[in-house]
């Protein structure tokens, strides 16, 4: 199958890629599950863009670059907000339901999160990500010169040093497209691609507990690095303090509102003379209203000091008439699971939200690799610096898209090279899955105790240890036995778990969202970790 752009990722970066250049190109777009089941299609937040004339570029850049601790790329930065606003009017062009505000002057509502010092976030109720979503789709589904491969699982990229192209002299290397496994079928399709857009998300997966959907493997950071390019700032995973922890609800979060409206952390009632003591007054003086990372570090060192699986978070003294109206949606899901929260305590962990590194990239998304981009959280573009300011993570998405999309519109189509098809003469082995499944777990495990909120060398390099060991096994399975899905995911998150690790013992200091025990210090200055691969 040859394509003028295929595109690996549904979210919104992958989408709005598509749509912007559909009209002149054959596009594909590799969904590995159905177009809705990424991360984009969770934001519940909003947009954060300049639409007001009391805001301005200077204060978001600012609030970018605060938020980002000293680390955020200021050029970067910039060129992302102060085209906001335009990407806005796309979306809206597009059809997006976003909340109406008459009073306001673009006509719709804007809200405020923490680390914003104005009202700049449009957003759809508490579900924009969906309404964008949902609105991309059937725009993406409807298009003649977009085909969807739903259920396609990316395998590797293709490059030129892999292939026989014919070419005499020593030529640049290039991204010729990917092999692809339908998971339906078990059938690998050869992509032949001009040129080639990651958009596969985070890898929040690679965490004991998380708010990413399962698709959230970091499949393309996992894929760019075996192709040879960089990779910048994997240390800083930004994680939220509250999550439901209960074995049926999987990446539930318990909005920081609660905490707001006066919920109080507090030890399990089961944990011994201390049962049911409140602990955040002992960890800063600001309590449970503290900034999300403290919040984080302090349930993180409650939690390891006495071994628990979680903590409780309390706003049973309000009245149930108080918490059916503001808290609709939380007593709704915990009533399901046979929480009561007019009486009982919620039972939260913190959890992996956001990937801040990434594949580095330029502002037209251009990797290491000609003819491969990558955009959204899979990228590095540097506006997230140490900690991502929220809800720009979805401007980043269709600024940077736009811009992509653009570039690959003016670019010259290369020379066609027919590619060679997949192997497909592995056999199956019985034991495999068992396998597969024991490691994804242990992976999981040991990175969200040595490689959590809180660090330490000792920890890092004990993970770093038994990555060391699980990579050799799963390459051996990956040389010698036919490609499963769980297989091609556990593949992807031992190597991103690897640059996570690598990354944060390469930073002797403390900042942002990497806190380190042996360097609990902040430098006056310091640069991106940016790791590079082998040529290969």
């Amino acid at each position: 199958m040859k394509f003028d752009v295929a595109i690996i990722g549904s979210g919104l970066a992958g989408l709005s890629v598509a749509l912007h250049l559909a009209e002149n190109n054959k596009v594909a777009v590799i969904s590995k599950r159905a177009l809705l089941d990424g991360a984009s299609n969770w934001a519940q937040g909003g947009i954060a863009a300049v639409l007001d004339s009391g805001d301005s570029h200077e204060q978001h850049i600012n609030d970018t670059l605060v938020a980002g601790a000293g680390l955020c790329d200021e050029s970067a930065t910039r060129f992302i907000v102060e085209n906001g606003r335009a990407a806005i009017e796309w979306l809206i062009e597009q059809g997006v339901p976003f909340t109406p505000d008459t009073s306001a002057e673009l006509g719709f509502h804007l809200t405020r999160e923490g680390g914003h010092s104005q009202r700049r976030i449009i957003h759809a109720a508490d579900a924009t990500g969906h309404a964008v979503q949902v609105t991309l789709e059937q725009k993406v589904r409807a298009h003649p010169n977009i085909t969807l491969l739903e259920d396609h699982y990316a395998i590797d990229l293709i490059t030129s040093k892999k292939v026989a192209t014919g070419e005499t002299g020593k030529s640049a290397p290039r991204c010729l497209g990917l092999y692809a496994k339908n998971v339906k079928t078990g059938k690998v399709l050869t992509l032949a691609a001009n040129h080639t857009v990651l958009a596969t998300g985070g890898a929040g997966k690679v965490y004991l507990y998380t708010t990413n959907p399962d698709s959230a493997t970091g499949d393309g950071i996992a894929m760019a690095w075996r192709a040879g390019c960089r990779v910048a700032n994997m240390e800083f995973i930004q994680f939220h303090p509250t999550c439901l922890y209960h074995p049926y609800a999987k990446s539930f979060l318990i909005t920081e509102a609660i905490r707001g409206e006066g919920g109080v952390l507090k030890l399990p009632d089961t944990e011994g003379a201390d049962a049911g003591m409140r602990f955040m007054p002992s960890h800063d003086e600001r309590a449970e209203l503290a900034p999300r990372d403290v919040v984080a570090r302090a349930i993180d060192f409650e939690m390891k000091k006495r071994g628990l699986d979680h903590v409780d978070l309390d706003i049973t003294h309000k009245s149930p008439e108080f918490l059916k109206e503001h808290f609709p949606t939380i007593y709704a899901r915990c009533l399901e699971l046979g929480i009561d929260i007019t009486k009982q305590a919620i039972p939260v962990v913190p959890a992996v939200h956001f990937t801040c590194g990434g594949i580095v990239t330029d502002l037209n998304g251009r990797t290491d690799l000609p003819g491969l981009y990558a955009v959204g959280e899979t990228a590095y573009t540097g506006l997230h610096g140490a900690n991502r300011l929220a809800s720009n993570s979805l401007l980043e998405c269709v600024v940077v898209g736009r811009a992509t999309a653009k570039f690959i519109a003016q670019q010259e189509k290369p020379k066609a090279v027919s590619l060679p098809a997949w192997d497909e003469s592995r056999v199956t082995d019985a034991d495999e899955e068992v396998v597969i499944s024991h490691n994804w777990d242990e992976l999981r495990r040991f990175m969200w105790n040595y490689v959590g909120i809180v660090r330490t060398n000792k920890r890092l390099e004990r993970a770093q240890h038994r990555i060391r060991l699980l990579k050799e096994e799963i390459d051996e399975y990956y040389a010698h036995f036919r490609i499963s899905r769980d297989l091609l995911e556990l593949r992807n998150l031992v190597q991103v778990a690897s640059l996570i690790v690598e990354s944060a013992l390469s930073r002797h200091e403390s900042r942002g969202l990497h806190y380190s025990q042996d360097y609990p210090e902040t430098l006056a200055k310091a640069l991106p970790s940016v790791l590079t691969p082998e040529r290969r």
